[in-house]
């Protein structure tokens, strides 16, 4: 009866090992999904922010290696009595945000908060109506990240944790091409942390 129980604590520890490594691998996949989906979009004429000489001699974005300790489940705190304000850009452009809430989480045994915004014209489309915005910057920037600070996109969540995945953070198109006109990430969302995931900057 010992050499039973022995055996069955021995099979559910393989059995759960293995769901772990499937999840994990599901992960990697996904975000190697991520990572495609995007320099297919830089390779693409008509989708890539590139300049055309950049464009033609394009291979591939520089990334950080797949870290899933980046996939944070952060704690959302929706923002009361939120006001509609204009985020600054590298431009003179204005686009009308909303802050929607406020995540909390842990990095480095560091506890952080970023603030999460909603573009007023975006959420008008319905493709884009549960659609979320972090603009943030970190200890990286300037070094290994682009200076400005990087993005996040995220949705709307079912209950009050929101997963943010430093893992799909991305440079703006400012980062590419000077033509563009970004929004600049608050000051608010100034992680003192280095975040060593998602795109790193371009060098061309």
């Amino acid at each position: 009866m010992k050499k039973l129980s022995i055996l069955l604590i021995l099979l559910f520890s393989i059995s759960s090992c293995s769901q772990k490594k499937v999840i994990f691998d599901d992960y990697i996949a996904s975000i190697k999904d991520f990572q495609n989906n995007l320099n297919l979009e830089f390779k693409n004429k008509n989708e890539s922010p590139l300049t055309e000489e950049d464009r033609i001699k394009f291979k591939s974005l520089d990334f950080f290696p797949i870290d899933s300790t980046y996939q944070i489940h952060a704690k959302l705190e929706l923002e009361k009595d939120a006001k509609i304000f204009s985020m600054p850009t590298t431009t003179d452009r204005l686009p009308l945000y909303k802050k929607y809430g406020k995540a909390t989480f842990i990095i480095d045994g560091k506890e952080l908060t970023l603030s999460i915004y909603q573009n007023q014209d975006l959420i008008q489309q319905p493709n884009y109506k549960n659609y979320l915005f972090i603009p943030f910057t970190d200890l990286t920037n300037g070094k290994e990240t682009y200076g400005g600070g990087r993005y996040i996109d995220l949705e709307i969540p079912l209950g009050d944790t929101i997963v943010i995945d430093f893992n799909k953070a991305y440079n703006p198109y400012c980062a590419y091409n000077s033509k563009y006109s970004c929004p600049i990430p608050p000051k608010e969302n100034n992680l003192n942390v280095s975040i060593k995931a998602g795109v790193k900057k371009y060098k061309n």
